[in-house]
């Protein structure tokens, strides 16, 4: 039975908490060099997290950024911003990619793009025919064929594998198809043989294959190329005939995704239907819900919180769709670089894409998708690392404190405040306890965020009040530097994350602050918080 006399002062703590929303004001970083925006309204919020059971799971690698085949020569509105960031040409040995890569917890890879339906792999059949694309009116997006070659695929492997990354690989699902004249409808059954070669060259090599992914943007009414839904299981049927042959162990057998592009509700449905039960593990879908990357609105559709909650449609009927006519399968994001095109120039790469980038994360997992995909780890505007540099661009940081803090659980988690003002939590990664990520998309309010469990007190009630007043929390905030939130630098806790001279990524600091006072979010800023003691008992660990 609970302590009712410690549970009575739970909450005159808790009233008290509430006051000092009121009475207290205080500034991030009050003391830092770099702080700004001092001058701003404060509003007192109360989250509310429901912490007796989980609305959805993530998976462990929820986390993902894609690489892509787009080469130099790839251009959007007269720049060219995918310079040596293709699979093909990539610099695999500099040293900030490696250490970008192992600072997450095996961050899935999914290897795949526009060109992926143009690619085919040196090994098998097709050995010896091997050419690298090159611009050509015929083929789609503008280039012909093109190779992956197996010496530059075992460099590649290498790097995966010192890195700890997870890989999803994009297969061709156009080989053996026939395109249908003044049409963009390719018929006719897919041929595997090049890819089960592929595939059973990576198993003789020892090469650990998560998952592969038949075709990209084919479904619906396709980008260049479209394959009906029927035609398309039927294929999906064959790619998982092929990994049974090859993996007759189920434990090490990779997952077949598919079908890789933007939602088209009776398209998917007539997929999943006709490929039948435990075909498909993956249901991928694509989201570009900004627009054009040259388009001027982009730096304020990132910060309105109307136009980015549109997309919740999206992610709630593909849910569906997998309830309904998939529940062997899983939803899973399986690319989004928020504006097509390459992302927008001076805003894909700062600090501003944050607001839709960590919002993506937090409303995709609370409609149970597994995998959000991020275009791209290098390459065009949008790239987490800088394409010439490799240097972290802002959204970097934030994809590892995700990574670090976000555990699989997803709680519901409600506010009574400003639409302005994004609030998402997760059990802890780690611990025991909450983590929660708090999103303020205003440029001028202030949120003091007291945190409620939905019994209406923070912490366990068999705690005293003396141990509550002892307990602190993690807080970490990231800001623009001086303010500017187009600018490529992040602060965390005030001060600037950089790579330093041996190209080791920074350390992600917190601070920590008693976990009674309010968690203040300062005008167009992100916080991570986590806060062991939150009594929320599915989060509690053994």
């Amino acid at each position: 039975m609970e302590n009712k006399g410690r549970y009575y002062k739970n909450i005159v703590l808790i009233i008290t908490s509430w006051l000092l929303i009121v009475t207290i004001s205080t500034c991030l970083g009050a003391n830092n060099t770099e702080d700004y925006n001092s001058n701003n309204n404060k509003e007192g919020v109360i989250v509310t997290i429901r912490g007796a059971t989980s609305i959805a799971k993530t998976d462990d690698n929820f986390i993902c950024a894609t690489l892509d085949w787009w080469p130099s020569t790839k251009c959007d509105y007269g720049h060219c911003p995918w310079s040596n960031s293709s699979i093909l040409n990539l610099d695999l040995d500099n040293k900030i990619l490696h250490k970008a890569l192992k600072a997450f917890n095996n961050i899935r890879l999914r290897i795949g793009g526009s060109l992926q339906d143009q690619v085919f792999y040196n090994v098998g059949t097709t050995e010896g025919q091997c050419r690298d694309f090159s611009k050509s009116s015929e083929g789609l997006f503008g280039f012909d064929n093109g190779c992956l070659r197996m010496e530059r695929w075992d460099k590649l492997a290498k790097l995966f594998n010192e890195t700890g990354a997870k890989i999803t690989f994009g297969l061709n699902a156009l080989v053996g198809r026939v395109k249908i004249k003044g049409d963009d409808l390719f018929v006719g059954d897919w041929n595997s043989q090049n890819a089960q070669d592929f595939i059973q060259y990576n198993l003789l090599k020892g090469y650990n294959i998560d998952s592969y992914e038949l075709g990209n943007e084919l479904c619906g009414s396709g980008i260049s190329a479209r394959v009906e839904a029927n035609q398309y299981a039927k294929d999906m049927i064959r790619i998982k005939q092929v990994m049974n042959g090859l993996f007759p162990d189920p434990k090490t057998r990779p997952k077949v995704l598919g079908p890789g592009g933007f939602y088209d509700e009776e398209w998917f449905n007539i997929f999943l239907q006709e490929s039948g039960p435990y075909v498909v593990d993956g249901l991928t879908h694509h989201i570009y819900n900004l627009g054009a990357g040259v388009d001027k609105e982009l730096i304020n559709r990132v910060q309105d919180p109307y136009y980015l909650s549109q997309i919740a449609q999206t992610y709630k009927d593909v849910a569906k769709a997998v309830d309904r006519f998939g529940p062997w399968s899983q939803a899973w994001v399986g690319e989004s670089g928020g504006a097509y095109n390459s992302g927008g120039k001076d805003v894909s790469d700062t600090f501003a894409d944050g607001f839709w980038y960590l919002d993506q994360l937090g409303m995709t997992s609370t409609f149970n998708h597994k995998v959000f995909c991020r275009q791209a780890l290098i390459g065009g505007n949008y790239a987490l690392l800088n394409t010439t540099t490799f240097i972290p661009n802002p959204d970097y940081y934030g994809a590892l404190l995700w990574d670090r803090l976000m555990g699989n659980n997803v709680l519901a988690t409600t506010h009574n405040g400003s639409p302005y003002l994004r609030a998402y939590s997760h059990c802890s990664k780690t611990q025991s306890g909450v983590s929660v990520m708090l999103i303020n998309m205003s440029n001028s309010t202030t949120f003091t965020v007291s945190l409620m469990n939905d019994f209406n007190f923070f912490s366990d009630p068999s705690m005293s009040t003396k141990d509550v007043e002892m307990q602190q929390r993690e807080e970490y905030h990231l800001t623009p530097k001086d303010g500017n939130i187009q600018s490529q630098v992040v602060l965390l806790n005030g001060k600037s994350l950089r790579v330093n001279q041996s190209f080791d990524i920074p350390e992600l600091k917190p601070k920590f602050v008693n976990t009674i006072s309010p968690i203040t979010v300062m005008p167009q800023s992100f916080v991570f918080a986590t806060i062991t003691n939150f009594h929320a008992p599915v989060c509690v660990k053994s």
